[in-house]
Order: C-alpha cells, then sequence, then structure tokens
C-alpha cells in the first residue's frame, strides 16, 4: 500500500503557521533580551566577594543546568498555583525560557568575563575609574565579544527548544503543527513543513545575530 503526498492543505494552513512562528519569534526575543541581561547580572555576582551570594548563584545554575526543561516549565505552569502564583501560558513560557537560558548563558558570560586580562581592569581603576564603570566600560564589552559566536548558538537552541511550550498550550510553531496535523491527518506534510520552517528561523536568526554581531565589532575583529 503506497502513500502519497498530499499538500493541497497548505494553503489555508499558511496564516497558523505564520502565527505559529510569529510566536516564536516572540518569545525567543524577549527570552534573549531579559535571559542576556540575567545571565551578566549573575556572571558579576558570581565574582563579587560576597559568599552567600556566589553559593545562591551556583545553586541556581546547577538546578537548572541539570533538570529537563520540560519539567522545568511544569512546575512553573503546574506546580506554582499550588502556592497561589497562577501564571498564563505565555507568561510561563517566558519565565521558564528566560530561567534556563539565563543559566546557561551564565556559564558563558563567565567565560568571557574571566578571558578579559586582568591587567585592564587594574589600569582603568588606576585612572580613576569605578569598579562598576570599569565593569561597564571596559569589562564587559570585551566579554560579550569573545563570547558573542557561543551566545549566538545557546539563542538557536533556546529557539528550537520553544516547541516544548506547546505543551501547556503556548500557540507556537509546533502548536499549530499538531493542530494542523489532528485536522488533516497528514502527519508527515504537516511536520515536513514545520520542521522547514525551523530550519529556515535558525538559519535567519543566527545571520541576523552574526550580522548584528560584526556590526558592534570594532573595525579590524572579526
Amino acid at each position: 500500500m503506497s502513500y502519497g503526498l498530499d499538500f493541497g492543505w497548505l494553503y489555508d494552513a499558511l496564516g497558523a503557521i505564520a502565527r505559529g512562528a510569529s510566536m516564536t519569534i516572540l518569545l525567543i526575543a524577549v527570552t534573549t533580551v531579559l535571559g542576556t541581561v540575567i545571565s551578566v547580572v549573575l556572571a558579576a555576582g558570581r565574582r563579587s566577594g560576597n559568599r552567600p551570594l556566589r553559593q545562591a548563584i551556583t545553586i541556581y545554575v546547577e538546578v537548572i543546568r541539570n533538570t529537563p526543561f520540560l519539567v522545568q516549565l511544569f512546575f512553573i505552569f503546574f506546580g506554582l498555583p499550588s502556592m497561589g502564583i497562577r501564571l498564563d501560558p505565555i507568561s510561563a513560557a517566558i519565565l521558564a525560557m528566560t530561567l534556563n537560558m539565563a543559566a546557561y548563558t551564565t556559564e558563558i558570560v563567565g567565560a568571557g568575563l574571566d578571558a578579559v586580562p586582568r591587567g585592564q581592569r587594574e589600569a582603568a581603576l588606576a585612572l580613576g575609574l569605578r569598579p562598576r564603570q570599569v565593569f561597564v566600560k571596559i569589562v564587559l564589552p570585551q566579554a560579550l565579544q569573545i563570547i558573542f559566536p557561543a551566545l549566538t548558538s545557546q539563542i538557536v537552541i533556546m529557539m528550537l527548544e520553544s516547541a516544548v511550550v506547546s505543551q501547556i498550550s503556548v500557540a507556537e510553531l509546533t502548536y499549530q503543527g499538531d493542530v494542523l496535523q489532528a485536522r488533516t491527518f497528514r502527519a508527515f506534510e504537516t511536520y515536513f513543513i514545520i520542521t522547514l520552517v525551523y530550519l529556515g528561523l535558525s538559519i535567519a536568526l543566527r545571520r541576523l545575530l552574526v550580522g548584528a554581531g560584526r556590526a558592534s565589532l570594532p573595525a579590524g575583529v572579526s
């Protein structure tokens, strides 16, 4: 018995696929901004003189990095209401994605901070700059340049992992694919198209980030 491919349903489904892709883009855009900012703060805190703060950050990073993202998502969406904290699916997805990404990028940002020569910090302090000014103006820009390729990869990975949030009914790309498959009974064709859309989003996002990174680098740095 042969299986005949049928993409006749695709034209009517383009709107749903576009809405799903838009939601995926929104999730990763918000998560990237929040996750990166939080990871910079945590990476700096992990290198401060406050031992309890360092230990708290280490525990957070280890817990997130050593538990499944799906479990973290379910804990936030299904577990927190038991404590009186109720979030709508999109807010829960953004919170889970942000906490997950921040834990991983904290390690990445930390590696970049450690790679900046200590002599530059000492020289800036000797010139009269305050420690916060040294971090923001001298150390952080160089660290971000160093880690940019790894940070780009982590953002793309997080976008792909966003498919998991379909499990709490966030209407992103995978969720829309599930709905279309249930409606058309064309599983192969549906997920083939969804796969191509994810591939296109990944390539476009990586190129966008690489282009933005190159534009922000000083002349002669790549």
